[in-house]
């Protein structure tokens, strides 16, 4: 039974908002053409003033937290009608970084949502002072600020932070120009001592949950609007290093060549065809560099990146193994060598049992009469959900993707699965607070 009470203009209006809105921030940009936004840059700075203007157009109170995020929250209001301060939040959240040459919707699309979910479910103060949260939670919004990981290499860097997951090794991170993390912060305004202060405690917060465009093509082949995300993938990524011997290219006969390219190349191709055979599985070689790089020398080394996704971590692992076995057959073969360096690893997180149910009731609140089954979807891609499993249960929503384009200019989805997306990401809340009553 749906619990929603509102009216379908209304609903209308806020997946209006929502895309305008990913447009203005679209337009926020490191790059001349594309959409380009990175951890604690200025970019980050404006999108953050943006966030928290919506934010307090919805009556929350805001503030940037020690990592750069940028929370709102909605007070829930007592039995005698002050603000409940020590009340455990409900929180609704996605990020609003980008990858290089992004699309408009991969994260910013879910921080909206959860702005309009709080317009739809707020209600006037009993004071008449603003509005408050008539639930048994409070609401926050938050708009992570590195899920990505573009600007140095190591992604879920401010949901990690609220997790309290933080590794004082990431200070010594540096991006392609050289600044570190720490560096960094400090530029951004921030203190990295006081970067503990970002993380929340398990009693302070009743769940999570994430609205995300789909980031693959099962929705649109099933011709439905919304999905329950059941798990998201394990991953480990890896930089791996095939060193050969770098020869003239026209002196070199074949038979004496120990080239790192071409060896790379077949480790490539083998992951390709390891992970293919696998079910749930997968391996991509997403950057691939050779020296020393001249048109007429051999290649002597090769460095290639490999991220490997999988459902469960077991059979991530032991594809993992597979790979390394077939590598070692490839480089002895072609008089090569070859080492890795592990720079991720992420265990699969599975979306709570309730929250996976209260997002299901708030799809079939959107459906036709009697239609209640909507598609469960695995996620092969990572989420700020990942890292805040670590502390709370978390729930997840996908909307269709049409193609299933995403982190590319191309990236699309409709005001009109916008529209039933919020309205039942609204649906899920009010079916959580019924089972906390």
């Amino acid at each position: 039974m749906a619990l929603l009470q509102t009216d379908p203009g209304a609903v209308a209006a806020a997946a209006r908002r929502v895309m305008a809105r990913c447009d203005e921030l679209a337009r926020v940009s490191a790059a001349e053409s594309g959409i380009e936004r990175v951890y604690l840059s200025p970019e980050h700075a404006r999108v953050n003033r943006l966030a928290a203007q919506w934010m307090r157009e919805t009556g929350m109170s805001t503030r940037t937290d020690a990592a750069g995020n940028q929370i709102g929250r909605l007070e829930r209001t007592t039995a005698s009608g002050t603000p409940d301060l020590d009340a455990p939040a409900l929180v609704i959240g996605s990020h609003l970084d980008t990858v290089p040459d992004a699309g408009r919707y991969d994260g910013i699309v879910g921080v909206l949502m959860g702005l309009e979910v709080v317009r739809m479910l707020r209600v006037p103060a009993p004071d008449g002072d603003g509005w408050r949260a008539p639930l048994p939670f409070a609401l926050e919004v938050v708009a992570f600020s590195d899920e990505e990981g573009t600007r140095f290499g190591k992604a879920l860097l401010g949901s990690s932070a609220v997790a309290g997951t933080w590794d004082p090794d990431w200070w010594s991170l540096a991006d392609g120009d050289g600044v570190t993390l720490r560096e960094a912060f400090v530029e951004f305004g921030l203190d990295p001592g006081r970067i503990g202060e970002a993380a929340r405690r398990p009693e302070e917060l009743a769940g999570y949950l994430e609205a995300h465009i789909e980031q693959g093509p099962e929705l649109d082949e099933r011709g439905e609007s919304l999905a329950v995300v059941s798990s998201i993938a394990s991953a480990r990524r890896f930089q791996l290093v095939v060193e050969g011997e770098a020869r003239h290219a026209g002196g070199t006969p074949y038979e004496r060549r120990r080239d790192a390219l071409l060896g790379a190349s077949e480790a490539a191709l083998a992951v390709e065809r390891l992970c293919r055979a696998e079910h749930h599985m997968i391996g991509t070689v997403g950057r691939l560099e050779t020296y020393p790089g001249a048109v007429n020398v051999v290649p002597g080394e090769a460095h290639l990146s490999l991220d490997l996704r999988g459902e469960l971590d077991g059979e991530r692992d032991r594809v993992w193994g597979a790979i390394e076995r077939e590598l070692d057959v490839i480089m002895g073969r072609r008089g090569l060598r070859w080492h890795s360096r592990e720079v991720h690893s992420a265990p699969a997180v599975f979306c709570a049992p309730l929250l996976q149910d209260v997002v299901r009731a708030g799809i079939v609140s959107t459906l036709d009469r009697g239609v209640d089954d909507p598609a469960t979807i695995f996620s092969r891609a990572g989420h700020d959900a990942m890292a805040i499993g670590s502390v709370t249960d978390v729930g997840m929503l996908f909307l269709r993707n049409p193609d299933g384009v995403s982190h590319h200019p191309d990236e699309d989805v409709s005001a009109g699965d916008v529209a039933v997306g919020t309205r039942a990401l609204a649906e899920s809340v009010l079916q959580l607070a019924a089972d906390r009553g």
